[in-house]
């Protein structure tokens, strides 16, 4: 079963580079980028994690924790993230989840339920499917999902992008437009009146109707 937007992040416990977690529990309550990878030793993943390495501060200024998770075991992880650092300069230090057993992939819907239990003899092209991303909020319901193929690197920078978006439009009765970027016009929710928004937002401009665009709120 595929998961939706505002459906319960599945919970889970499992072994990482970092030690064993709880998922809900590590989120805490803050903001989480769980991302996905379908083998260790991959060249696109290589340069997905040495991205992700680089811009860990980034995701910090917004609250957000990042994990990455491989179906294979934690060991190999280690042995990788050594080739991650030689080939992108970056050394990953944020969690990477061991799921030799398939049990997270299957739980989040990437695997299907008979794809066995264990990652042995299994290669990147049985595991193709196992490229999302999943944005969690501090509600552990998840706010994103962004599935990739496995010839094309993900686009890092349009996630945190979203979380700007997500996190902002979760304090104000506003949304984002197309190819809005942080501190750029936003608008305003259909549900808010004019005379709301005129209170809440002070001046705003109506392109239509039901198209009102005012300054981005701070706060």
């Amino acid at each position: 079963m595929s998961l939706r937007i505002n459906d319960a992040a599945p919970d889970f416990s499992a072994e990482t580079t970092h030690g064993t977690i709880n998922f809900h529990d590590w989120v805490g309550d803050g903001w989480a980028v769980l991302f996905s990878h379908p083998k260790d030793f991959t060249p696109v993943c290589t340069t997905e994690l040495g991205t992700m390495a680089g811009l860990e501060d980034e995701f910090k200024k917004r609250n957000t924790k990042i994990i990455g998770i491989s179906v294979d075991p934690v060991e190999d992880h280690v042995r990788w993230k050594e080739d991650i650092k030689k080939a992108t300069g970056q050394a990953v230090e944020y969690p990477m989840i061991g799921d030799s057993d398939l049990k997270v992939a299957k739980l989040y819907g990437m695997l299907p339920a008979d794809a066995g239990d264990s990652s042995d003899g299994r290669t990147a092209a049985d595991n193709q499917t196992v490229r999302s991303v999943y944005v969690v909020g501090p509600d552990k319901k998840i706010k994103l999902v962004l599935t990739y193929p496995m010839t094309t690197g993900r686009n890092f920078a349009e996630i945190l992008r979203a979380i700007d978006s997500i996190q902002l439009t979760a304090r104000h009765q506003v949304a984002t437009p197309a190819n809005w970027q942080n501190g750029e016009d936003v608008i305003i929710t259909p549900a808010v009146s004019n005379e709301e928004a005129e209170k809440r937002f002070g001046s705003f401009e109506t392109i239509l109707p039901y198209l009102r665009k005012t300054k981005q709120p701070t706060g």
